[in-house]
């Protein structure tokens, strides 16, 4: 996929190559996105690929005296759902972050790489829009910043030039007479692409002490993505409610006036006409809740993470700058044992353990971060082997399936899949087993809901899943 992959310990470090390197380099944190596009040729030409994911201080989100909230390159979708920040003061984008993939895509994709992958069907790009985000690019000619709708010139297309890396994206934290949410149409719950989605914020006049639904508005913002060649806003439905309330009446106008912006298409995922009348659909199900006051919706008040104890902190930092072209070797730890592998650089995690490794308990199923069969720990968080480049595995902690038992003893959840015949062929079994088994750490009594999402990103083709179900019912004790 790749010739040569380096592993930088310092920000300055990436710029310098990115200027030496020119087009045939790219960027990569989560790499959800960038492994997909390499193996099916979107991204052509690119021979080198430059790992940021080892440099410190860049998962941080901070709020700044001027009111605007800043994200660093590093902060993946869950940072997103588990900060306080995020959630009281930028609701629509932990929202969207929460509908991202699953668990295991979710602790490796970055926001900034979804903003940079520029695909109008994105989650995240929607409520930045909303927001007014803003984002700053460096290189070593400098820095300039540029507004998030000036950022895209087309589907998968941006005005970042080649020698450039995203390093923050900051926007204007939601004030309390600020309320908006976010809302995602999809073929199913998780692990799907956007049909449609919105992202509503209403910024209401708090003269008078009345409930929302009651209060004139100051300010709109409507946001809908997966309906264009780009994100786009609706500024006629945005322009129409200034000055009025959240009247049934109102509500019913400014959703039908924003539909006028969307240019859908039609796809496998549904045809033109129906997105059109979903764009209404979604934004007045946005408006009522809002004037409801229920605009957090289903985000759960502790959402499951997978990432058990390590609590989401950042990768252990290089000591130094490594680069691994072919024959170089990845050294690593895999279950508690040191290995040094060669031959296994433009590889990806998966195809390590099960190839170089013959650690076969990883299963791959999909290869595109669909099925959860290939899920093990990497530092520590549940991710989708398949997913991860195998370079990053150098100087990492993994755990895998065969290292999930203690010495002699089955693991409890392992014990109680057998006990409750919780498996039919197998094949995905090792997925759901890491899966659980990073729950367990995260929550030892986990409730049936919190169950079902930490298992939204592991599929089984055999099963109806009650017999899975059960077995967590019966380890919640051991697992006290």
């Amino acid at each position: 996929m790749w010739q040569s992959y380096h592993s930088v310990a310092s920000l300055a470090e990436a710029l310098d190559r990115l200027a030496a390197l020119g087009p045939q380099a790219r960027i990569v944190a989560g790499a959800t996105d960038l492994i997909i596009e390499l193996e099916r040729g979107v991204r052509r030409g690119v021979t080198d690929v430059i790992d940021i994911t080892r440099v410190p201080d860049l998962t941080k989100i901070t709020l700044g005296e001027d009111g605007w909230i800043h994200l660093g390159p590093l902060v993946t979708h869950n940072h997103c759902v588990d900060s306080k920040l995020i959630v009281e003061r930028a609701l629509p984008l932990a929202q969207a972050c929460w509908q991202v993939g699953a668990p295991q895509i979710r602790n490796r994709g970055t926001v900034a790489g979804n903003l940079i992958t520029a695909s109008p069907a994105n989650d995240t790009i929607t409520p930045l829009m909303a927001l007014e985000a803003v984002v700053t690019l460096a290189s070593v000619r400098g820095e300039r910043q540029v507004a998030l709708r000036d950022f895209y010139t087309g589907v998968r297309t941006t005005v970042m030039a080649a020698d450039e890396l995203l390093v923050d994206i900051a926007f204007p934290a939601l004030k309390l007479n600020e309320h908006g949410m976010f809302i995602k149409l999809a073929l199913r719950r998780s692990q799907a692409i956007s049909v449609v989605n919105a992202a509503v914020i209403v910024d209401f006049d708090h003269t008078n002490g009345a409930p929302l639904a009651e209060q004139p508005i100051a300010r709109a913002r409507i946001a809908l993505g997966s309906v264009a060649p780009t994100i786009v806003r609706a500024p006629e439905a945005e322009a129409y409610m200034a000055g009025r309330c959240l009247t049934p009446e109102l509500m019913a106008e400014a959703a039908a006036l924003a539909a006028r912006p969307a240019q859908p298409i039609d796809d496998v995922r549904g045809p033109a006409d129906y997105r059109l009348e979903m764009v209404r659909v979604t934004t007045r199900r946005a408006l009522r809740s809002i004037a409801a006051g229920q605009a957090r919706g289903w985000l759960p008040e502790r959402p499951v993470m997978l990432w058990g104890p390590n609590g989401g902190r950042p990768a252990p930092p290089l000591p130094a700058a490594v680069t691994h072209c072919a024959g170089e070797l990845i050294v690593t730890r895999i279950n508690g044992r040191q290995y040094a592998l060669r031959g296994a650089n433009e590889k990806t995690l998966l195809r390590l353990l099960r190839e170089d490794a013959l650690l076969t308990g990883t299963k791959e199923g999909c290869a595109e971060g669909e099925c959860g069969a290939c899920t093990v720990f990497l530092d520590r968080a549940a991710v989708m082997a398949c997913m991860v480049p195998a370079p990053r595995a150098h100087g990492a902690e993994i755990l895998t399936v065969e290292g999930l038992a203690g010495l002699g003893q089955l693991h409890p959840l392992q014990q109680a899949f057998v006990e409750e015949g919780a498996v039919q062929c197998g094949y995905c079994t090792p997925g759901f087993l890491m899966s659980g088994a990073k729950l367990l750490e995260e929550r030892a009594q986990p409730t049936t809901r919190e169950v079902q999402q930490a298992l939204t990103g592991n599929l089984c083709r055999c099963t109806g899943y009650y017999r899975i179900l059960s077995a967590f019912e019966k380890v919640k004790p051991a697992a006290r």
